[in-house]
């Protein structure tokens, strides 16, 4: 999976359409190879990242879970925190 691409369900506030168009677009780079298409190429890969986004948020609306919604700020913090582990300095 692409690492650059994040989870967008169950989250609260609930994923904006700005988050679902980036990780629909990085969904299209990965595949495609490129970031940035030939202009033979921007017409199929725009559309490629309108349709996706659209898709994802049909699914993002029709997922259901018990679990109870995670909290951005907290998951960031999460987030944080591991990648200073990770990364930290050794020796």
């Amino acid at each position: 999976m692409c690492r650059n691409i994040r989870t967008l369900h169950n989250f609260e506030p609930a994923a904006t359409d700005d988050e679902v168009q980036a990780a629909a677009l990085q969904y299209v780079r990965k595949i495609a190879g490129t970031t940035k298409p030939s202009k033979a190429n921007q017409e199929v890969f725009d559309r490629a990242v309108a349709e996706i986004a659209h898709v994802t948020g049909h699914l993002l609306e029709d997922l259901v879970t018990g679990a109870p919604p995670k909290n951005r700020a907290e998951e960031a913090a999460k987030a944080r925190e591991r990648s200073a582990k990770r990364f930290a300095p050794t020796g």
